[in-house]
């Protein structure tokens, strides 16, 4: 039986120094697969170098894309579409930003493919977008339960002209990702049709932001999509994707917010460098959240400084009752910051963590409550009290093979005891060396 590896890590009482932010996860996987579609070669600089990234990058490079990896952050991309290769089984792990676009893409472009992951994905829904590409005219299998992976992708209807409809719906509600999916895909429709496409949301869009960094990114290589509000996206018929290049990714907005959180419960100085007040990212706004707690921001257009008040010296942070719909992966950062407050803590509209890496609010729920928290979650709520100094015990984190979950819980150092993460490397899928950056900005 293989050991499970584990990160002690020892009460801590500050943190400061600078941080140098990896590329953005939601920003390399778009551009990896758009510069794949695009007429001209794209240089990518900037690129995240992880297990999601690598996952994008050996799919492509299996559908006959040719990349070039000059350097870890770096990779000029040919584009080829239709891709080269059009018969293929693509695992690819549990990275839902490549297994949504890449479902949509597959599907429109036409072939015989088969997408699988880990088991975790195979629980992770994907039916809404299923439903939409058929309206579209793909053929689309379930090979095991209906209505998630893996899934069997061949040329359907929407490969000839008359083939497929004009218009789609699909679900907001779930999974921004499925709409940044069709987004993506679709030109590649429309230039087989020669019509303009509209895509329909029904119901509440949740994590807009992210759908904003789509658009922003289709524009960059040639597509405008317009748009009405959050319920109606066109795509015209003359929508081609060209190569804006060389294009230079931002660093990640998700990962930045724990360190916001070192500045804000460490003192600080905390200086991030990689996103600022030019960021497309919606979770830039967590600034907004440990500003809000009692920390200070100072912006420049790439970087950050966040100094806050020293918890190791009895200070408090302001608790909140908020709205995380439009950051929900770095809303998990402030469930943790929550221990720190001068009173309960609610996160409110986090329905999506459901069906993340793992059940988040689950997730986060029982391993609080092993720090000492009493803790109360519902559907789409969760909400955590504080924890006075004599409260906190020792525990072993569980980290659900969840890369946010590991890196989220290390803020817990902050407190009197002891605490073990398990099974810390999970961090590989966004940040592989985080906690040896933690560990250069924290003292005990």
């Amino acid at each position: 039986m293989t050991e499970i590896k584990k990160e002690r890590l020892a009460p801590v009482t500050s943190a400061r120094g600078t941080v140098h932010l990896p590329g953005s996860k939601s920003i390399s996987n778009r551009v990896l697969l758009l510069a794949a579609v695009s007429q001209g070669q794209t240089q990518l600089d900037g690129l995240l170098d992880s297990d999601d990234t690598r996952v994008m990058q050996a799919a492509l490079r299996q559908l006959g894309v040719a990349i070039d990896s000059t350097a870890p952050s770096r990779a000029v991309v040919n584009g080829a579409s239709p891709f080269p290769v059009d018969r293929a089984e693509l695992f690819l792990g549990n990275a839902g930003t490549a297994f949504r676009p890449l479902t949509a893409a597959l599907a429109l472009m036409g072939g015989d493919y088969r997408l699988s992951g880990v088991p975790r994905m195979h629980e992770r829904p994907i039916g809404d977008l299923v439903d939409a590409l058929r309206i579209l005219g793909a053929d689309i299998q379930y090979e095991g339960e209906a209505g998630f992976p893996p899934l069997r992708v061949r040329a359907g209807r929407g490969a000839s002209a008359d083939g497929g409809r004009d218009a789609v719906q699909v679900k907001g509600s779930v999974s921004s990702q499925f709409l940044t999916a069709l987004l993506m895909a679709a030109p590649l429709h429309t230039a087989k049709t020669g019509r303009d496409l509209a895509i329909e949301v029904q119901g509440e869009l949740i994590s807009r932001p992210y759908i904003l960094i789509t658009l922003n990114l289709m524009q960059r290589f040639g597509v405008r999509v317009r748009r009405e509000g959050w319920q109606r996206f066109e795509v015209p018929a003359t929508a081609v994707y060209r190569s804006p290049g060389r294009l230079h990714i931002e660093g990640d907005a998700s990962s930045a917010s724990y360190f916001m959180a070192l500045g804000a419960i460490g003192g600080g100085p905390v200086r991030i460098e990689g996103v600022g007040t030019s960021s497309i990212q919606g979770d830039a706004a967590f600034a907004e959240v440990v500003q809000a707690m009692g920390a200070m921001v100072a912006k420049s257009e790439n970087a950050m400084e966040i100094r806050g008040p020293s918890v190791a010296d009895g200070e408090r942070l302001n608790a909140f009752d908020r709205d995380f719909n439009l950051i929900p992966d770095a809303a998990m950062t402030a469930a943790v910051l929550a221990l720190f407050a001068d009173g309960p803590c609610t996160l409110r509209n986090i329905a999506s963590w459901r069906v993340k890496e793992t059940d988040r609010i689950h997730a986060m729920h029982t391993e609080l409550a092993k720090l000492g928290a009493q803790v109360e979650s519902g559907p789409d709520w969760l909400r955590v009290h504080p924890l006075a100094r004599s409260q906190w015990r020792p525990a072993d984190i569980h980290t659900y093979d969840d890369h946010r979950m590991a890196m989220c819980f290390s803020l817990a150092a902050f407190g009197p005891a002891p605490v073990t993460i398990l099974d810390p490397d999970c961090v590989a899928k966004t940040f592989p060396d985080y906690f040896s950056v933690f560990h250069g900005l924290v003292q005990a």
